[in-house]
């Protein structure tokens, strides 16, 4: 089962910063993403949401190579390959992309979008969906980057590990 984790910065780029160290912790097999989400609410007041997966290139390049094997097949029943592959690669592309933006898997754009209104202007969020996170590696990671946790479903005392490594807030008496 995934957790969820909402953490909010006091910058626009802190958030990116702290994800691109959990892209490189998961390198390390230390974490194991399956869905983040940097939001940035800019000075103006907009909110910009930037996925870490990109579903309609993934999708396109899926279907491209789909398209082009079934028609590479299709052409060689009407004797010109050449042809049926690139009309399959052209048609798999564009319904691989289609249905890759069409499909929303993680976390939920509207949770997001709702939750980023409550930002301030010139801050940053991170929405994290983590199948696994090894909290006694990743925790001294994070902690230069700071940040208030809004919302988590991780357990009572992981939530408190991270709170008191992101929020420097002493620990609670056991």
């Amino acid at each position: 089962m995934s957790d969820l984790i909402v953490v909010s910065f006091q910058s626009e780029d802190t958030a990116d910063q702290a994800l691109n160290k959990l892209q490189a912790l998961q390198k390390e097999y230390v974490v194991e993403l399956e869905d983040a989400v940097v939001v940035v609410r800019d000075h103006g007041g907009k909110v910009h949401l930037k996925q870490a997966v990109n579903l309609a290139g993934i999708g396109a390049a899926s279907g491209a190579a789909w398209g082009g094997l079934f028609g590479v097949l299709v052409g060689v029943l009407f004797l010109n390959p050449l042809i049926g592959f690139a009309a399959g690669v052209a048609v798999g592309a564009g319904t691989g992309a289609l249905s890759a933006a069409l499909a929303d898997y993680g976390i939920d754009d509207d949770f997001i979008k709702r939750m980023a209104t409550e930002f301030s202007p010139g801050t940053s969020g991170l929405f994290i969906l983590a199948r696994r996170m090894n909290f006694d590696k990743v925790l001294p990671e994070l902690k230069s980057f700071g940040g208030k946790v809004l919302k988590t479903s991780l357990s009572n005392e992981e939530e408190a590990q991270l709170r008191q490594a992101l929020e420097g807030l002493s620990a609670a008496p056991a």
